[in-house]
């Protein structure tokens, strides 16, 4: 049997379990989730998130990364800097942190999708 002080509980679960819901309500994807983060519980329980944005599926199979490797389904959702932003509002952020898969398919690399994104949030 281990001691007490040995046991961890999980922080802010609560809180957990709440920005969870409202991210996958939005259909947003975080690295959080797709690269299976160990820290989520503390960060989520804090109401931070890191947004993982043009899909949830990378063209690259880095070994260090858990994010789904395979081809990007489709074009950019047209939606998705919308959502991310009302995320971002709903979990009321002060700090955002934008990622992104490599989209070699697309001609700018998803630039355009980036900075329409950073626009939402910050319109929001």
């Amino acid at each position: 049997m281990r001691p007490p002080w040995l046991k961890v509980r999980l922080p802010g679960l609560g809180q957990y379990y709440e920005v969870r819901k409202e991210l996958r309500g939005l259909g947003v994807h975080t690295v959080c989730e797709e690269a299976r983060c160990p820290n989520a519980a503390e960060c989520w329980g804090g109401g931070t998130a890191t947004f993982l944005i043009l899909g949830d599926r990378c063209p690259r199979a880095c070994r260090f990364c858990a994010v789904e490797s395979g081809r990007p389904a489709g074009p950019p959702q047209a939606d998705e800097p919308a959502r991310v932003a009302e995320a971002a509002a709903a979990l009321g952020l002060r700090y955002v942190v934008v990622t992104s898969v490599d989209r070699d398919d697309l001609e700018d690399g998803g630039a355009a999708h980036f900075a329409e994104t950073v626009r939402a949030i910050q319109a929001r």
